[in-house]
């Protein structure tokens, strides 16, 4: 008996040699992270499960949705979760100490966007003065509504009055003419083009890059970065993988998306949503990162929250994002 085991056991190592992976030998990693199911946070994510770019790589990502940003650190900081994808608020809680940015995803170039009703008399972002908005502060909305009120020479806390609320609210606020503006981010533009065609987009995010440039990416608990760097290091490669899909095959990587994740979405307004976010190459981000454009685009996020936040100590980009890990990983 013991003999036989021990052939198990040599038959078992030569066929992990050989790429034939026992089952016992396939024991992956589970990670918990956080989401937010919009585009431009989960796409790379969603992708990557699906062509098993994750899997590859000996991760067993759980996947686990949230509202906003916000709900996402205050989760991970709780310890609820190891690491997490969102938008603008990866500027805010790093800032406070409050986890590693390791990993960008994308520019946020023209998600953020601000409709008004067609009956309201908004021709230019100057007549809102006075007017309702509908948001949800603290959020990459948030952010890009505070700079467009600015173009117009309002300002944000005395000209307009912020309804903050969850999106799924804002937006039902907005189509029931509770309110007559409301910021948010896509794919909620489809929500409001459905069931208010006569509404109007005013601006988007587009119109101020890169002076407020807002990025998308990953954070993890500083503890679990810290004790999980080959973790990290893994992620980043199977990310990489699916970049190279994004931005090499971007209609096929949309039309995979929508058909597995964005189904209520028509594939026509999807793939406009999916061109609202700016991707980079591997060997863009390489230089992006080097040259300290991440860190500045970072920094100008972080500068917007420590105002309106009020956040007292507040850490630089440059101390709380981490360049390393995709340097060492990602060779363009």
């Amino acid at each position: 008996m013991a003999l036989r085991r021990r052939q198990l056991i040599q038959a078992a190592g030569a066929a992990a040699l050989a790429g034939g992976m026992p089952a016992f030998a396939q024991a992956r990693t589970k990670v918990k992270v956080g989401y937010l199911h919009t585009p431009a946070v989960d796409g790379h994510i969603w992708i990557g499960q699906e062509s098993g770019a994750f899997a590859k790589q000996g991760l067993e990502l759980e996947m686990i949705q949230f509202t906003t940003g916000l709900e996402l650190f205050q989760a991970m900081i709780g310890g609820s979760l190891d690491m997490l994808s969102t938008g603008a608020v990866v500027s805010n809680f790093p800032a406070r100490g409050q986890g590693k940015v390791f990993l960008m995803n994308n520019i946020e170039y023209a998600t953020a966007q601000l409709w008004v009703r067609e009956d309201a008399g908004i021709k230019t972002v100057a007549d809102l003065k006075g007017k309702q908005i509908s948001t949800t502060t603290g959020t990459t909305a948030h952010v890009f509504l505070d700079r467009a009120l600015r173009s117009g020479n309002l300002d944000p806390a005395k000209d307009v009055k912020l309804v903050n609320q969850r999106m799924t609210e804002a937006v039902t606020s907005f189509i029931s003419g509770a309110v007559p503006a409301v910021a948010l981010w896509v794919p909620f533009d489809s929500v409001i083009r459905q069931k208010l065609p006569g509404a109007r987009k005013l601006v988007d995010a587009s119109a101020f890059f890169p002076e407020a440039a807002i990025m998308g990416g990953w954070a993890a608990r500083n503890d679990y970065y810290d004790k999980n760097r080959a973790v990290i290091t893994k992620l980043i490669a199977a990310w990489a993988e699916v970049n190279d899909v994004v931005t090499g095959k971007p209609d096929a990587a949309a039309e995979m998306l929508q058909k597995t994740q964005y189904k209520e979405v028509p594939l026509a307004d999807f793939k406009e949503q999916f061109k609202a976010s700016k991707y980079y190459t591997n060997a863009e981000w390489r230089t992006r990162y080097q040259d300290g454009t991440v860190t500045k685009w970072l920094q100008q996020v972080t500068d917007f929250f420590v105002a309106n936040a009020n956040i007292q100590g507040a850490l630089k980009a440059e101390q709380y994002f981490d360049a390393k890990p995709f340097l060492e990983t990602v060779k363009a």
